[in-house]
């Protein structure tokens, strides 16, 4: 009936959001050692889970769902991902080839979800509309710090972790960066808000491949900014992968500058 009315009780979509320290070793002054965590009603969240139950079976049914997304996903966890990057890794140095492995990491990820791109992207990729497009609208919110609370508010983004369909929207929002990073030749899996790019050629096309891989990195980069998401340069990294002797041939005084992180000889 909420679903058909395109209707949550007012009450029903409040929630608190409680400030949770990411670490003990964090600096406690500083916002950004924070977590925000939602804290809806126990029906809310019986509700939140019987729709998600339907949107799962809807984007199931009918193949939306991005087939090189971990996490969040119903039998892809993080041993899947790691067995589909494993086997290409394995199959590329079987090859005599070296194989380029970028892992890719957003900042505050969840918070910084825009509702109308989210809106617009639920309705034109995954085919949702009329008042079951509208129960998805923005709910509004206190902030708890201790004993106190804060007005009530709206925002124009964030998924709240601790919601019981936040991990499964963040997904649905995330599903056009596979598209793109297939359309520029590029092997890749997602596990939650991490993207791994995997690039494998022979030694003597590494600097065309590099070069290819910058391209590629700046359409996703464009991409992510587009969509209010951040790239967290800190935590990303870049590796180059295959045998000690095929390594050496990769190279080149003209090469850009690598760093060997890891080798699997």
């Amino acid at each position: 009936m909420s679903l058909t009315t395109g209707q949550f009780h007012p009450t029903l979509k409040e929630s608190i959001i409680s400030p949770l320290l990411k670490k003990p070793t964090l600096d406690k002054e500083e916002l950004s050692s924070y977590r925000p965590i939602s804290n809806p009603s126990l029906i809310s969240k019986i509700i939140e889970r019987v729709v998600k139950s339907r949107l799962t079976g809807h984007v199931t049914s009918n193949s939306l769902l991005n087939s090189h997304q971990s996490a969040y996903c119903k039998h892809h966890s993080t041993e899947t991902a790691l067995m589909y990057i494993h086997d290409h890794l394995v199959s590329a140095i079987g090859s005599q080839k070296v194989s380029c492995l970028c892992l890719l990491d957003l900042s505050a990820a969840f918070d910084t979800i825009d509702h109308d791109i989210l809106i617009t992207r639920l309705s034109n990729w995954f085919g949702i509309h009329g008042s079951v497009l509208s129960w998805f609208k923005s709910r509004p919110f206190r902030v708890k710090c201790v004993t106190d609370l804060s007005s009530w508010h709206t925002s124009s983004c964030v998924i709240p972790q601790g919601s019981v369909l936040g991990p499964l929207l963040f997904v649905m929002y995330t599903t056009p960066l596979s598209t793109l990073i297939s359309s520029c030749s590029l092997k890749h899996h997602l596990y939650a808000d991490n993207t791994h790019l995997f690039l494998s050629f022979l030694p003597t096309h590494f600097d065309s491949r590099i070069d290819h891989l910058h391209n590629a990195l700046d359409q996703i980069l464009s991409w992510m900014t587009a969509n209010l998401l951040t790239l967290n340069s800190s935590k990303t990294e870049f590796l180059l992968i295959g045998l000690s002797k095929q390594l050496a041939k990769s190279t080149t005084p003209r090469s850009p500058p690598l760093t060997l992180l890891e080798t699997l000889a």
